[in-house]
């Protein structure tokens, strides 16, 4: 069974998100290199560094599942109607977009809380892993022992304000560091969830 990952690009004051959910200033290091990184299922491809893309196509090659929350799912403008790494969405929310509701939507909207969730993302993932996205889901799966890992893209900028990604967790969380990598622009790093 895979792990279930947090993932995020994030300031140095800790902001996955600017004012206004502008996410611009985090992402440059995506078109700062040479490489190519296609992103599977789409026609994109950003040119970043050897070390970004060898992080970037080893996550692509290994997630089964995606969850998040109804807020990334509307800021995303729901990804164009497809998931970008074309594997199975699953939305907790509390309103089911009626859009996307219904037989033959690419998207599952989970209305009964983050564990089930996760439940539902690692058996349609397999032996692949769960990755987990928006904050407020991030900090209910911290909260509730879901997580395994978190892996943060730091950023060399401070943004001020926007939106933390550990806000109101109520108590320490223990982390372990499993891998630093150094890239332009930005360093990925890993962390294992001690539980």
């Amino acid at each position: 069974m895979g792990k279930v990952i947090a993932g995020f690009a994030m300031s140095l004051d800790g902001f996955i998100a600017g004012s206004g959910n502008d996410v611009g200033r985090l992402f440059r290091w995506l078109a700062n290199g040479d490489t190519p990184l296609p992103i599977p299922s789409t026609d994109r491809v950003f040119m970043t560094s050897a070390v970004s893309a060898e992080v970037y196509r080893e996550m692509f090659e290994t997630t089964g599942a995606h969850v998040t929350g109804r807020g990334d799912f509307d800021a995303s403008d729901a990804w164009g109607g497809k998931h970008p790494l074309n594997v199975p969405a699953f939305i907790v929310t509390h309103r089911v977009p009626q859009e996307w509701a219904g037989e033959g939507s690419p998207f599952t909207f989970v209305t009964d809380g983050v564990e089930s969730a996760i439940e539902q993302a690692r058996k349609a993932a397999g032996d692949k892993n769960v990755i987990v996205g928006g904050s407020q889901i991030t900090q209910q799966c911290l909260k509730a022992r879901l997580l395994d890992e978190i892996h943060i893209d730091l950023v060399p900028v401070l943004l001020g304000e926007g939106i933390r990604l550990f806000e109101h967790l109520g108590e320490p969380v223990e982390l372990e560091i499993t891998s630093v990598a150094q890239s332009i622009g930005v360093t990925h790093l890993a962390y294992r969830v001690v539980k």
